[in-house]
Parts: C-alpha cells; sequence; structure tokens
C-alpha cells in the first residue's frame, strides 16, 4: 500500500499521494468529495492523516477499476457516513450490471453460432437475391410478420432501401444478416433498445467475422472487471475492518 507512517501514525498528504502515485491535491479532493474521512489538523492547520485514511484511499482506488469512478466514490461516502448497507446495495448493482452484460455477451455469441448454422445452408446473398428481396419474402424466410420489420427499421436494426420505381423497400444482404441477428436476439428475450447498439457494433466491424473479435475482447474486459470487482471487495473489506 505504499504507507509512510511517521509522527506515531501521523501521515501527511504527501505521504499518502506518493504511495499511488497522486498529487497532493488529489489527496484534498478525495477528503472533499468524502471518499476519506476527514482529516484532523495540526495546531497550524496543516491536514494530518492516518492508516485508516490509507486504507479508505487504497478501498477507493481498487473499486474504481470494477466499480467505476461515479460508484466508488458513492460507496465511499456511504462507508464514511456510516450508511454501510447502502454502499452494499450500490456494489451490488454494479455485479448485477456486470452479470446483464455476460448474458448479453452470451446471447450475441449464440445468435452467431446460430448465424453461421444457417448460412451453411444457405448464403445471405441466396436469400436475398442478386436485387436484394422484399418485405414480404424476408418476412416469411424468418417467420415474422412484415410489421415487425418495419417495426425494427423505425428502431434502427435494419435499413433497406427503397426501389426508385415502386417505393417498395429492399432488404441486400447486410440488411439480411442484422434482420437474422435481431431476430436471434428478440428471441432470447432482449429489447429493440439493447439489440441497436449491437446491430451497430456488427456494421462497424464489417460483417459477423470481424465482429467475433472484438467479442473475445469483450470477453476480456468482462474478466478482467470481474477480478477488479474481487481486488476492490478485498481492500474494502480491509478499510471496514480498520473502521472497527
Amino acid at each position: 500500500m505504499g504507507r509512510n507512517l511517521q509522527s506515531g501514525g501521523r501521515l501527511r498528504p504527501i505521504d499518502l499521494a506518493r504511495g499511488h502515485g497522486l498529487s497532493t491535491q488529489a489527496v484534498r479532493n478525495y477528503e472533499e468529495a468524502g471518499i476519506l474521512p476527514a482529516a484532523g489538523r495540526t495546531s497550524h492547520g496543516y491536514r494530518t492523516y492516518t492508516p485508516l485514511h490509507a486504507q479508505a484511499l487504497a478501498a477507493f482506488l481498487a473499486l474504481v477499476p470494477g466499480h467505476g469512478h461515479r460508484t466508488a466514490t458513492s460507496v465511499m461516502r456511504a462507508v464514511n457516513q456510516g450508511a454501510v448497507d447502502e454502499a452494499f446495495r450500490l456494489i451490488d448493482e454494479s455485479h448485477a450490471q456486470l452479470l446483464e452484460d455476460r448474458l448479453t455477451l452470451r446471447a450475441v455469441e449464440n445468435a452467431l453460432r446460430d448465424l453461421e448454422s444457417a448460412d451453411a445452408s444457405e448464403s445471405d446473398a441466396a436469400v436475398s437475391g442478386p436485387g436484394g428481396t422484399f418485405i414480404g419474402p424476408l418476412a416469411g424466410r424468418l417467420g415474422i410478420r412484415p410489421a415487425t420489420l418495419r417495426a425494427w427499421e423505425r428502431a434502427g436494426l435494419v435499413r433497406p432501401r427503397r426501389d426508385r420505381l415502386t417505393g417498395y423497400r429492399v432488404y441486400e444482404e447486410a440488411d439480411v444478416r442484422d434482420a437474422r441477428l435481431a431476430h436471434q436476439l428478440r428471441r432470447g428475450g432482449y429489447l429493440l433498445e439493447q439489440i441497436a447498439p449491437l446491430i451497430t457494433q456488427v456494421r462497424a466491424a464489417g460483417g459477423l467475422e470481424p465482429l467475433e473479435a472484438a467479442l473475445s475482447d469483450w470477453q476480456g474486459r468482462l474478466s478482467a472487471r470481474g477480478r477488479a470487482m474481487l481486488t476492490g471487495a478485498a481492500e474494502l473489506e480491509a478499510y471496514l475492518r480498520e473502521r472497527g
């Protein structure tokens, strides 16, 4: 933790700051934000800290990678105000969000596998044809109503072009791909507003194959976040023990 105990356990702002590569102003800001308990004062008005403050700082910095700055700040404020149950509730919310993110990732991976299985027997080009396909045939192929495809269009999940002569919607190969992915995710219980960002990622990646690398990176980030939460929990527990 880099503690530098002086004067029988008293620490200066610089002692706390150096141990974590922070500025003394950052330490003062953390105190003012309620992340650290209020500092003591010398007879000349200088701040003095203790090992308890050092543990509070360590706990906060350990909480940030897993929970984010805002939640970590709220957790420390709650603990320092004696509202430990509120701190636990905030931590539970972060864990619930991580679980939801994991389930979303799993749903996307399952949807991609389903699409790959379908593509093994029928390519998107075959579904759409050289000039694209209209809303009726695509809806029939997916087993949904044309009105559903129109709702997906309003939500930004599919972006068919309009035929210049008839004004009919024409779904190209990429549109069919997006419709299939949306269909799989809807079957998994995901809302349109949850699906839209995932479709955007597919488009930005340039298709499904490049997205696989993004999904692997996503999985890595979720695992790192989960481990960071464990580290944060250990430091917070040490701070709670030191508070008594």
